[in-house]
């Protein structure tokens, strides 16, 4: 993916930067696997706002995406790549020789007109889905299942790509792309190849209304509130925040804290935790 820079006409654009998408080649999704999104702006079933800074945004449907790639020994014929505003990642259009059409994540590399399969005879080709029992060492993966049959779960956004490591009984490990190893059953299933659209991370914003247009709403610092409002308010001037470690509004330890349920079920399966 290329990336196209503004010319500094406007104060918004100075820095801007957006995809050239050059591998878009159709920009109207079927209309049988979309539906209408119903935006929730960070609110519960109470109307509570229970996630800040949420809402707005542009308009859009939702693709629905095959994660459990359950075709097996079908093969599908790629026939278009196209856009997805629920993701950073793009989409594919396949259509099966049994008739299905339905829409699978973009593999890096994949083109109109390829040919993918699922199933654990298929071969090792990019955009085709088997158990991870069934791949190679050091095989790039994406669309991990954690649990066999549910469909994939992990490795999903624009340019990340897994690799397998080791294989021992049952289990396979994987080095996952925030660097933490973790193990998987051998049945779950995986798609070999990076996902497209590794420039997904390059992009600048450029201006706080192409925020809004993502369903973001403004932020406002702790230290410039009052003292009622948040932890980090009140004094005179710039000052410092006044404690020995960030908190968030309600009181609770912020930036760095890990948050993560001790003695979670899936505690065993990791065997190195994230760097970051």
């Amino acid at each position: 993916m290329a990336i196209r820079l503004y010319r500094a006409y406007t104060p918004g654009t100075r820095n801007r930067s957006v995809s050239k998408f050059d591998e878009i080649v159709k920009s109207e999704p079927q209309k049988k696997l979309t539906y209408g999104k119903h935006p929730k702006q960070g609110r519960n079933n109470r109307g509570i706002i229970t996630s800040r800074h949420r809402g707005g945004g542009h308009k859009s449907l939702y693709r629905i995406i095959n994660f459990r790639r359950n075709e097996i020994n079908i093969p599908g014929k790629i026939k278009t790549i196209e856009y997805d505003p629920n993701r950073n990642a793009y989409i594919c259009m396949t259509n099966y020789e049994n008739g299905e059409k339905k829409y699978i994540l973009y593999p890096r590399g994949i083109k109109i007109g390829d040919t993918v399969m699922s199933g654990p005879t298929s071969p090792i080709s990019i955009g085709n889905t088997l158990p991870s029992t069934n791949m190679p060492l050091g095989t790039a993966i994406h669309n991990i299942e954690l649990i066999p049959g549910k469909g994939g779960q992990l490795v999903r956004a624009a340019g990340t790509v897994a690799k397998i490591i080791a294989k021992e009984g049952k289990l396979v490990t994987l080095r996952l792309p925030s660097g933490e190893i973790r193990l998987i059953p051998q049945k779950c299933l995986a798609t070999i190849g990076q996902i497209g659209n590794i420039d997904a991370n390059n992009i600048r914003i450029g201006k706080a209304g192409s925020k809004r247009w993502l369903n973001k709403r403004p932020k406002v610092r702790g230290v410039v509130m009052n003292p009622i409002d948040h932890p980090h308010g009140g004094g005179e001037g710039r000052v410092p925040i006044g404690r020995k470690k960030p908190l968030t509004p309600w009181g609770h330890p912020a930036l760095g804290k890990r948050s993560r349920k001790t003695h979670k079920y899936s505690d065993t399966l990791i065997l190195r935790r994230r760097m970051n």
